[in-house]
């Protein structure tokens, strides 16, 4: 995460992510799962301009950058079902996560200030990229310090918490293990890897695909990988991706199969979906073999596809 401060804002520069590991181990009470999960940033980017005001309430305005629309893909043949959740729709009120981060801070911090925060969209939405919860960890950084609050990072990532599991992850750098629901994380290191991205024209529900999943009896454990992703054995990393929730999100779309079976044909290092879905994603030998996997996909007209390095640490 990018942060600049001046005079009368503070622009941050907020980054996707994609899962290299995910393995249900089961339901608990709360009605959660939990999981273990491996998780990096990737230098693809929304940004939220936030403006402090003296008083008033909070104002969020959204908008996609150009060619990032749901309605420039073709759309598929699906049922109304799977359509449900096409990233054309930007929320811009308590329905929005950043400006249900920027109200709970302000809440909590019992400030009267207001605010105007201006959300410039690149990362798909439901997509598995964590798009929606990077944004709300910007909100949290840009309102503390454009508030001037002061408040100890500690603080911080205890409201993440309360936004959603992935929340906390943005609000630390660079990879990271996340066990429980996925807030509770582990930072490791991580040398850079290239991926390319495709994002199909339908977006998946969160708690739906976990619906669909069906916790297997043996655990698999992301030991192997995390141990491979530190010492920059990129093929090995390849072979050792696992997303248990691949499967229930094939049952609720097509695109996943598809997805899957086309990227099988790239001579790629490894490939998965990205968390619950529906973003797909393969891992390459190099930022040249990135982009030339794209250029092939994006001739499929299966979706957005971008290329994105990870952000190593």
């Amino acid at each position: 995460m990018y942060v600049r401060r001046f005079a009368t804002q503070v622009v941050v520069l907020t980054p996707a992510k994609i899962n290299l590991f995910l393995e249900v181990l089961g339901r608990r009470g709360d009605g959660y799962h939990e999981i273990e999960t491996v998780l990096v940033p990737i230098r693809a980017y929304d940004s939220l301009i936030f403006t402090p005001k003296l008083s008033g309430g909070i104002e969020l305005s959204c908008r996609w950058a150009i060619g990032l629309s749901a309605r420039d893909v073709a759309r598929p043949k699906e049922p109304p079902a799977a359509r449900e959740l096409l990233c054309d729709d930007l929320p811009c009120g308590p329905e929005n996560l950043v400006w249900r981060a920027c109200a709970l801070l302000r809440e909590r911090s019992g400030i009267e200030q207001g605010a105007t925060m201006c959300l410039v969209k690149r990362i798909p939405a439901a997509a598995g990229l964590g798009g929606a919860s990077s944004d709300a960890a910007a909100a949290l950084i840009a309102g503390n310090l454009a508030w001037g609050l002061h408040w100890p990072f500690d603080r911080l990532l205890a409201l993440a918490a309360e936004l959603g599991s992935d929340v906390p992850f943005f609000l630390k750098r660079g990879a990271a293990i996340g066990r429980g629901r996925g807030e509770k994380l582990d930072g490791i290191r991580s040398s850079r890897l290239h991926a390319v991205l495709i994002r199909p024209p339908v977006g998946l529900s969160t708690p739906r695909v976990y619906q669909h999943c069906q916790p297997k009896p043996q655990h698999v454990g992301a030991a192997g990988l995390v141990a491979s992703l530190a010492r920059g054995r990129a093929s090995l990393v390849g072979r050792q991706l696992h997303n248990d929730l691949q499967t229930a999100a094939a049952k609720i779309t097509a695109w996943i199969g598809m997805l899957q079976n086309e990227f099988a044909k790239q001579n790629l290092l490894g490939h998965q979906m990205s968390g619950s879905g529906s973003t797909y994603f393969g891992l390459c030998r190099s930022r040249r073999h990135a982009r030339r996997v794209a250029t092939r996909l994006r001739a499929r007209n299966i979706g957005t596809a971008i290329t994105a390095a990870t952000i190593a640490n």
